[in-house]
């Protein structure tokens, strides 16, 4: 969690915290979650994906996130109060460790107690939040361990799938075409080199080679900016594919001629090719088949804790 956000929050996890402030959102077993408390969660669920309130003009997805924001915090408490089932115990080294970390993040202790001051809160309140979140950590990886995949499993994943895993050298490119016709006469021909140069010029001295393709390239790609997408070798005229490949990202190539005409090249990404081993590859696969099972797994523990607890859902937004 962000610090700035665990300050925020630091209530969410008190003893009673907020018993007065406003209605219930939403019960789990005993406990209320208050309209406060979940006012303060959406604005650290927000941060953590991201997104600004002020930038969520759909009534029907501002509704969304609320109601997402809310399910993930009733997980939070679910845990929590598994914790308590189960008889979690954080050490009070753990949580010292902890708060620790958090102070020497914060810039050291006077600004780490002013920073809690400010919050209207003290070290033992944050030390209090700290436990409960680490026992809920603890709880869910408790309940969500996974054995690692099968190997006949990994190895018939790795076979069928191999030939994805190596890529070949690839570019991801822009280009400008001002477009000349075969056997033209050398009028026409300077002509058009003419008119690519003078874009070139307005690129070099910082106009958006986007918006320079927009307005003066002749290729079907100059309402996307010029924009090409990736392509390896084999893909282009030859002349274009050198240059292409010459250059370094971000770099601006020079006027080059094709049977279509002469082109400004700009290259955002070069990849390199990738030529996965057995051995990487299947330790690959290794990952990716128990980071699909964690996934599984979390959903389906998280289903089977809210069915086993009794939650009601007051929230009206």
């Amino acid at each position: 969690m962000k610090i700035t956000t665990l300050l925020m929050v630091l209530t969410l996890w008190l003893p009673g915290a907020f018993a007065s402030n406003g209605p219930a959102v939403a019960r789990v077993n005993d406990e209320e979650i208050s309209a406060l408390r979940f006012e303060r969660y959406f604005a650290e669920y927000l941060e953590d994906q991201g997104r600004a309130l002020g930038s969520i003009r759909n009534p029907k997805a501002y509704k969304q996130l609320r109601q997402k924001a809310l399910d993930a915090l009733i997980d939070r408490e679910l845990l929590w109060q598994e914790s308590q089932k189960r008889g979690v115990v954080i050490s009070d080294a753990d949580v010292s460790n902890q708060v620790e970390q958090m102070r020497t993040a914060m810039g050291g202790a006077e600004k780490f107690a002013r920073r809690l001051e400010d919050a209207g809160f003290d070290e033992a309140g944050f030390a209090e939040y700290t436990r409960r979140e680490l026992a809920a950590q603890q709880m869910f990886a408790e309940l969500t361990k996974v054995a690692e995949p099968d190997e006949q499993a990994v190895r018939a994943f790795f076979d069928e799938h191999r030939s994805e895993m190596s890529q070949p050298e690839t570019v991801q490119a822009r280009h400008i075409l001002v477009k000349v016709a075969q056997g033209a006469d050398a009028a026409t021909e300077e002509a058009a080199r003419l008119r690519l140069v003078e874009m070139q010029g307005k690129i070099a001295q910082g106009a958006d080679f986007a918006s320079v393709a927009r307005t003066g390239s002749e290729d079907a790609s100059a309402s996307e900016g010029g924009e090409l997408g990736y392509f390896s070798r084999g893909r282009m005229y030859p002349a274009f594919e050198a240059a292409a490949f010459a250059l370094k990202s971000g770099e601006l190539s020079e006027p080059v001629r094709t049977p279509l005409g002469w082109h400004l090249i700009y290259l955002q990404n070069h990849l390199e090719a990738v030529d996965v081993s057995e051995a990487q590859g299947l330790e690959m696969v290794r990952a990716y088949l128990a980071r699909q099972r964690q996934v599984q797994v979390r959903q389906q523990v998280l289903a089977q804790l809210r069915a086993d607890n009794r939650i009601q859902r007051i929230d009206g937004d």
